[in-house]
């Protein structure tokens, strides 16, 4: 596949996900370019060439467009093995410690963010997360929810706690990986909001220090692109994904089908195209856009609902 287009980031700086692509990008030292977006919609740059998907961050390499960290994470490592994120053969848990970082403590920490900001929170950004996570965006029960959201933030970074109680540098052993990256996710996210984080991290020392080693790592080298610039680059790109089929693929979906891939938990606009590669882990959709022209849009499986589109 061609390395020739650069490799672009559509982000906001206070996305805990696109952190953990920053940081990603800081451990392999990739040059990258970065594309702000706003925190709500709209975002009439970007929904071309995702075919409506909504969700923070997209990794975009010329008319090929990566949605979600994992498949984010996931090309990265393929185009950039080294330094790897999977040292000493642990190729599969760190991506089951996604799901922990992504969810229940990511919606913990998202409720004790708001919750504590509650009285500040604009109404546009409530209304805004009430669209995409299809439910009421209820910071006034969030707040009174604070102790209860205190102490589940302290179990999550308890476990950071007794990994590290060894003494060990990262938390599987003396080479960062994604583990590393995941866990430090919420972490970085609630003191990026809360300016008591260092009265609760207090009782965590082995974690604040190694805090401090994820926040080294850094983000690569950055360069700013305009999202006009990123959406032109795509529009004169053509994809490079090569057709792929599955032929273990449980309900027998193959190359050519018309599907419809959905989030399973919240920001479920469905994006429907063709299908060029599917695997286990992945798949990847061909659509064809009025103003993007044509684009394959790639998903992880974990996490996503992948339905025949009539």
């Amino acid at each position: 596949m061609s390395n020739s287009y650069p490799i672009i980031l559509h982000h906001f700086e206070k996305s805990p996900f696109s952190e953990k692509v920053r940081l990603v990008f800081g451990r392999k030292k990739i040059s990258w370019a970065s594309v702000l977006v706003s925190r709500t919609m709209p975002r009439p740059d970007l929904m071309p060439i995702t075919g409506g998907y909504r969700r923070t961050p997209i990794l975009q390499i010329g008319a090929d467009v990566y949605c979600d960290t994992q498949c984010i994470i996931r090309e990265l490592e393929r185009r950039y093995p080294q330094p790897t994120l999977f040292p000493g053969g642990n190729a599969g848990l760190p991506w089951g410690t996604a799901m922990w970082s992504d969810r229940s403590f990511f919606q913990n920490t998202v409720s004790l963010i708001f919750g504590s900001l509650a009285d500040t929170v604009p109404q546009d950004f409530i209304k805004d997360r009430e669209q995409l996570r299809g439910q009421k965006f209820d910071v006034q029960a969030m707040k009174e929810a604070i102790p209860q959201m205190h102490d589940q933030f302290r179990a999550h970074v308890g476990w950071v706690e007794s990994q590290l109680g060894d003494g060990r540098t990262w938390l599987l052993g003396e080479s960062q990986s994604l583990v590393d990256i995941n866990a430090y996710m919420n972490i970085w996210y609630a003191r990026a909001h809360l300016p008591d984080m260092t009265a609760m991290l207090s009782e965590f020392p082995q974690t604040r220090d190694w805090e401090q080693r994820v926040q080294s790592i850094g983000h690569g080298t950055r360069n700013e692109l305009t999202s006009k610039d990123a959406l032109e680059i795509a529009i004169r790109a053509t994809p490079q994904s090569p057709v792929i089929e599955d032929p273990h693929d449980p309900n027998g979906r193959k190359p050519g089908d018309r599907v419809r891939v959905i989030p399973d938990d919240y920001g479920k606009v469905p994006v429907t195209g063709e299908i060029v590669s599917l695997s286990a882990q992945h798949i990847a959709i061909r659509r064809v856009d009025k103003i993007a022209g044509e684009v394959v849009v790639h998903f992880p499986r974990a996490g996503f609902l992948v339905i025949p589109a009539a």
